[in-house]
């Protein structure tokens, strides 16, 4: 019996390997605001950023405090901004908080600014039916820009040509 019960307590205690493999635990990650980080954060759980981040953050929910600063992207679900991001904020949900600062385009399903919220950059909305015709759009101007390049590809040799038979 005491095996049992030693095992329950062991697999519950803080610091074990069974208290992390829960799968998104209600605590999220934390970047405290003496913490500067260098380099690109994963999780797949929530983060929360409260010192400087430099490099791109990839997570399920993201929550940027309000004394934080981030450059780089960030990439997640359920994007919360109250503090500053230079770069660009991807989620489907994001939620610029009042006195939040964003340098970059916003792309998102749903979106909420607050009074108070400075943005600069492009918001755009995330949607499939669009992104198919970005893609259509693309290889439309492509093959324009090669045909001009081989018009002038083809009268430069031409004048070239002409100045050196004459």
């Amino acid at each position: 019996m005491f095996s049992k019960s030693d095992d329950k307590a062991k697999s519950d205690a803080p610091g074990t390997s069974a208290s992390y493999n829960r799968g998104g635990s209600a605590t999220p990650s934390l970047i405290s605001a003496d913490l500067k980080v260098v380099g690109n954060l994963e999780s797949d759980g929530d983060l929360q950023i409260d010192g400087n981040v430099q490099g791109d953050i990839k997570s399920r929910s993201v929550t940027v405090g309000e004394s934080a600063k981030v450059k780089g992207g960030i990439v997640a679900d359920t994007a919360r901004i109250c503090g500053t991001v230079t770069g660009k904020v991807q989620a489907s949900s994001v939620t610029v908080a009042k006195g939040a600062k964003v340098k970059g385009d916003i792309i998102q399903q749903t979106l909420s600014i607050e009074a108070g919220a400075e943005i600069e950059g492009q918001i755009r909305r995330m949607d499939s039916a669009k992104a198919n015709g970005d893609a259509k759009a693309a290889p439309q101007k492509t093959p324009e820009v090669p045909d001009a390049t081989k018009a002038a590809s083809t009268s430069s040799p031409g004048a070239a040509d002409k100045p050196a038979a004459g």
